[in-house]
């Protein structure tokens, strides 16, 4: 299945029925006069936000949306049939955004939550709703108030607790592979990661949804590299994991990339709470990854965390530190996310 987080779709509401025009012809009725009844209201258009969904696979091959019309008023004072709502089910994490991608519509972050983007047109006036003491057989009647319609954007942003960060090749899916039942794909290659890739941790009785990203680079702003559209589902998390390789030519100047780029994209990202951590230790001396974590400690101003994925070193302490950042159980996002499963998403043509 293809990465797909982004979908450009039409929705249009119903159009209203139009209101009938009508005269009582009854046997015995000394008294006729106008009973055309008014039209039927057009559907909404309303978006439902769905646990357990985490794909917009299903946009890339239905992008029109269309809400029934009401149905028209009829004689004796009959109200037209409204049209049915039209519910369109998104993921949770879901936004809704303007053609231009300028304005946040809508956003659902909670199982369950509903929203009425477009509403259906209201019916037109029967002839009767015209009748006064001086126009007494009026003819004229309401053609029903018009649809509203829509090209936007639906952009799909994980909701995860903590999301992993690092250049290419920093361990990031070697790291998520060893706390979690994910099977993310690892290479000796940079860009092995393509997709955003979930797995939740399990660590004292605590539960948490950690999320991948492919590797930053240098530029990734201006679109080197995948480029940054990924740390759109970094952008709810509570904590930034920050892998640094110990084997790499300069791990400062490699930290200070991607938090270059962190503050290129803006959203906050660099405000997040991050836990820093100097990865592949295993295959450095001792005494060199002392020097590179001092020397990266003074860079960040921050703590600096020894860790192996590939060993296992260091793996407790550094879920001890996300558990405490990440605060409580009972104050986590709801998710609705699948160990393992990829989310979805689609880029124009």
């Amino acid at each position: 299945m293809h990465f797909l987080d982004q979908a450009k779709i039409f929705v249009r509401s119903g159009a209203g029925g139009p209101g009938a025009v009508s005269f009582r012809r009854e046997k015995f009725i000394e008294y006729g006069g106008p009973d055309g009844g008014n039209g039927g209201k057009g559907g909404d258009i309303v978006f439902e936000a769905v646990a357990g969904l985490n794909t917009l696979i299903d946009f890339r091959y239905t992008q029109h949306f269309r809400a029934p019309r009401g149905k028209g008023g009829a004689g004796s004072n009959r109200t037209g049939g409204g049209g049915s709502d039209l519910v369109i089910r998104v993921p949770v994490g879901t936004q809704i955004l303007s053609e231009d991608k300028e304005h946040v519509l809508a956003d659902f972050t909670e199982p369950g939550v509903r929203t009425v983007f477009l509403r259906g047109g209201d019916g037109g006036r029967g002839n009767a709703s015209y009748k006064t003491s001086t126009n007494r057989t009026p003819r004229q009647h309401g053609t029903g108030w018009p649809c509203e319609e829509a090209w936007v954007w639906l952009r799909l942003k994980l909701l995860a607790d903590a999301g992993l960060l690092g250049l290419p090749n920093a361990g990031k899916s070697t790291f998520i592979n060893a706390v979690t039942n994910a099977k993310a794909k690892v290479g000796d290659y940079p860009f092995t990661t393509t997709r955003p890739q979930l797995g939740v941790v399990s660590h004292r009785n605590r539960e948490f949804v950690v999320a991948d990203i492919p590797g930053l680079i240098e530029g990734a702003a201006d679109g080197a590299g995948i480029g940054d559209r990924f740390l759109g589902h970094v952008e709810r998390c509570r904590v930034l994991l920050h892998l640094v390789d110990a084997t790499g030519d300069n791990p400062v100047e490699n930290y200070r990339i991607v938090r270059g780029e962190l503050d290129a994209y803006g959203a906050g990202l660099t405000d997040k709470p991050e836990v820093i951590a100097l990865n592949k230790i295993d295959a450095v001396d001792a005494a060199e990854v002392k020097k590179v974590a001092a020397r990266l400690r003074r860079a960040s101003k921050a703590e600096v965390m020894l860790l192996s994925g590939a060993a296992g070193t260091g793996l407790e302490a550094v879920l001890d530190r996300l558990v405490e950042v990440i605060g409580p159980a009972e104050a986590a996002p709801a998710r609705g996310i699948d160990e393992g499963q990829e989310p979805a998403s689609w880029s124009p043509i």
